[in-house]
């Protein structure tokens, strides 16, 4: 019964495995911890975190299982959703592959670093949380045969533009966004303006339009979000100012490596 729940989990939090066990009708919480005690000192399982583990495929040992970084990203919290580059990455659009792995969760909580690899959470934007809409572009996607929440690539377009932070940088951001051939674009511009964001809507806009023909952009698309753009010129990191070149079209001040396109050590 238990290796049933083992095989079928290959990264599961404590949560879990003892609503396995109730529904077995096994319903004393001592008897849980005894047998996940069990379990790890027999290396059947090995504690990621407090909360959280990973089973042992057969053949292997703790000293040489990796459970899959995406299942232990999807487990960290709650409802936990894949996020970011994270979600680049995950639905194979990322240009270079990381050792950091974002999700969006409800609750804080602090990073933590398994098996050479960094886990980080970050809150839901305020914008989305006033409206409720926590939720919009977020999908359930299979992981082992485990159900993993991720965000769209049409809500990921969007989120690496507003958080470059979180994802690797211009040129990363650029290369792994090019990679994809299509969008649904009525849905890019729906989230992008839920967020509410006026330098975030540029510079979507701005990559939009600088994509026109690869994406097979409408002008109305582009105008949609133009009739949102900032006021007086906004810089594409608020908080570090980049020297750059002002595109009047957007109100926003880019910087020239993205212009260009002449990459360099641009964060």
């Amino acid at each position: 019964m238990i290796h049933d729940f083992f095989a079928t989990h290959p990264v599961f939090t404590y949560g879990e495995f003892s609503g396995y066990l109730v529904r077995r009708e096994s319903r004393n919480p001592k008897t849980h911890k005894a047998i996940i005690l069990h379990h790890l000192r027999a290396g059947r399982i090995i504690r990621i975190r407090r909360g959280l583990y990973a089973s042992i495929p057969p053949g292997l040992t703790p000293e040489t299982a990796h459970p899959d970084p995406f299942l232990v990203a999807s487990r960290m919290a709650p409802n936990a959703v894949i996020a970011y580059h994270t979600a680049l990455e995950f639905h194979g659009r990322a240009y270079s592959a990381f050792h950091e792995f974002t999700i969006l969760a409800e609750t804080a909580m602090r990073p933590f670093d398994f098996q050479g690899n960094s886990y980080r959470a970050v809150s839901f934007p305020k914008a989305l949380v006033r409206q409720g809409q926590q939720q919009t572009e977020i999908i359930t996607s299979d992981r082992s045969g485990l159900p993993v929440l991720v965000t769209t690539l049409e809500r990921a377009l969007v989120d690496v533009l507003d958080r470059p932070d979180l994802s690797g940088g211009w040129e990363e951001i650029w290369r792994s966004l090019e990679s994809v051939e299509y969008f649904d674009l009525d849905r890019v511009v729906e989230y992008c303006l839920l967020l509410g964001n006026a330098t975030t809507i540029a510079k979507v806009g701005f990559f939009l339009e600088q994509h026109a023909a690869a994406l097979m952009i409408d002008d109305a698309v582009i105008e949609k979000l133009r009739a949102h753009k900032p006021r007086s010129p906004h810089y594409m990191l608020r908080t570090k100012r980049e020297s750059g070149r002002l595109v009047d079209a957007w109100n926003l001040v880019i910087p020239i490596s993205i212009i260009d396109r002449t990459w360099g050590a641009v964060t």
